[in-house]
C-alpha cells in the first residue's frame, strides 16, 4: 500500500477508535434540571432556616430516589428538627441505601429521632451491616442504652464493640482515633486502657483540647478529683481564651455541685465563643437550676431568634414558659412550630 493510503487508512481507523470510545464512554446519566436542583436548594435552606413548610419539603426531597449520596446526608443532617412518624419512615427506608455515607447520615438521624427502645429495634440490625464505618456507627448511636434497652442485640453489640476498639487500637498515629478509644473503653469502664490510649493521644498532640477534656472525665470518673482538676487547670493556664475548656471546667464544677461558679464558666464561654447554640442552651439549663428563670428564658428566645430550626430549645423554652404560667407565649411558639411540621408530636400533643 501507498504511503498516502496507508496514512489515509491509519486516520480512518483513529477516527472510528476515538468515535466508538466516545459513545461508550459518554456519560448517560442526564443531568439533574434546574427545578430538580432549585428544588433540593430550597428544601434544604427552609429546613436549616426553619421556615413554614420546612417539613414538608424536606419529607419530598427525601422520599425522592435520583438525589446524590451528600445531598441526602445533607437532608438527614436537618431531619432531627422535624420528627414525625414520616421522618422515622424516610429515615428508616435509608438504613437500607447502598452507599454506606447515606446509612451512616440515617443512623445519626435516628439517634437523634428516637428513644431507646426503638432505636435498638431499628439500629441493632446494622452491627451485622457489611461496611464497617456502618458497623461503627451503629456502636456509636446504641453505646448510651442499658442493657435492657438494647436487649437481644447485646451480644451483637459487645462483638461489634469488640472490633471498633481493635481498629482504632491499629491507629496509633492518629490523636483523634485513640481519644475516640478511650471514651469506648471509659464507656466500659476499663480505665487502664482507656488511660493507655489518653497517653498515646497526648504523646501525638499535647495541646489536642478533646484529649484533654476525656482525661479529666476519665480522672473524675475514677474518683481522682485532684488529679482531675490538675489536668483542667493546667490545660485554661495554657489555653485561657479557649470557649470550649471554660465550657469543660463549668461541667466540672457541675459534676462536684459548684452550681454558681459553674455559672460563672458558663457565661465566660459563650462570651467567648456567642455563636455557639449548645453553650448557650448549657447557660440556660444552668441558670435554671439556680432559679433564675427568666434569664434561663432570655438565653433560649436568643437561640431561636439565631436559629427557628432548633426544636430542642424550643420545646425547652416551651417547657419553662408553662412553668411559669405564661401560656401565651406557649401558643405563639407552637404556632410557629406548628407551621414548621404541622405533625410535630409537640404540635399533636398541644398544651
Amino acid at each position: 500500500m501507498s504511503s498516502p493510503r496507508l496514512y489515509t487508512a491509519i486516520s480512518l481507523t483513529l477516527l472510528i477508535i476515538v468515535g466508538l470510545g466516545s459513545y461508550f464512554w459518554r456519560d448517560d446519566s442526564p443531568a439533574p434540571s434546574p427545578s430538580v436542583t432549585q428544588g433540593y436548594a430550597k428544601a434544604l435552606a427552609l429546613a436549616h432556616n426553619g421556615q413554614p413548610g420546612a417539613a414538608r419539603v424536606l419529607y419530598q426531597q427525601l422520599a425522592r430516589r435520583d438525589l446524590s449520596s451528600i445531598r441526602r446526608a445533607s437532608l438527614h443532617a436537618e431531619l432531627p428538627n422535624y420528627p414525625s412518624p414520616q421522618a422515622l419512615k424516610l429515615a428508616d427506608h435509608d438504613l437500607q441505601h447502598q452507599d454506606p455515607l447515606v446509612r451512616r447520615a440515617a443512623i445519626a438521624s435516628i439517634a437523634a429521632l428516637v428513644p431507646g427502645p426503638q432505636r435498638s429495634l431499628l439500629l441493632g440490625p446494622l452491627l451485622d451491616d457489611e461496611e464497617q464505618s456502618v458497623r461503627f456507627a451503629a456502636v456509636d448511636a446504641l453505646l448510651g442504652l442499658s442493657p435492657d434497652e438494647i436487649g437481644l442485640y447485646f451480644a451483637p453489640l459487645q462483638h461489634a464493640l469488640d472490633q471498633y476498639e481493635a481498629a482504632l487500637e491499629a491507629q496509633i498515629d492518629d490523636s483523634a482515633a485513640q481519644v475516640h478509644l478511650a471514651r469506648l473503653y471509659a464507656h466500659e469502664k476499663d480505665y487502664a486502657p482507656a488511660a493507655n490510649a489518653l497517653e498515646r493521644a497526648l504523646k501525638l498532640a499535647p495541646d489536642d483540647l478533646d484529649a484533654l477534656a476525656t482525661q479529666v472525665q476519665l480522672l473524675d470518673d475514677q474518683g481522682q478529683v485532684d488529679a482531675s482538676r490538675a489536668v483542667l487547670a493546667q490545660a485554661l493556664q495554657r489555653h485561657p481564651e479557649s470557649a470550649f475548656l471554660q465550657h469543660e471546667l463549668g461541667r466540672w464544677l457541675m459534676r462536684h455541685n459548684q452550681h454558681e461558679y459553674a455559672l460563672l464558666a458558663f457565661a465566660r464561654a459563650l462570651e467567648l465563643e456567642p455563636d455557639n447554640s449548645d453553650y448557650r442552651y448549657t447557660l440556660a439549663t444552668s441558670l435554671h437550676a439556680l432559679e433564675q428563670v427568666d434569664a434561663a428564658q432570655r438565653q433560649l428566645e436568643t437561640i431561636l431568634t439565631r436559629q427557628p430550626a432548633n426544636r430542642r430549645a424550643r420545646v425547652l423554652l416551651i417547657e419553662y414558659w408553662k412553668e411559669t404560667g405564661q401560656l401565651q407565649n406557649v401558643q405563639v411558639l407552637l404556632a410557629q412550630l406548628e407551621q414548621q411540621n404541622p405533625d410535630d408530636p409537640l404540635v399533636q400533643q398541644g398544651l
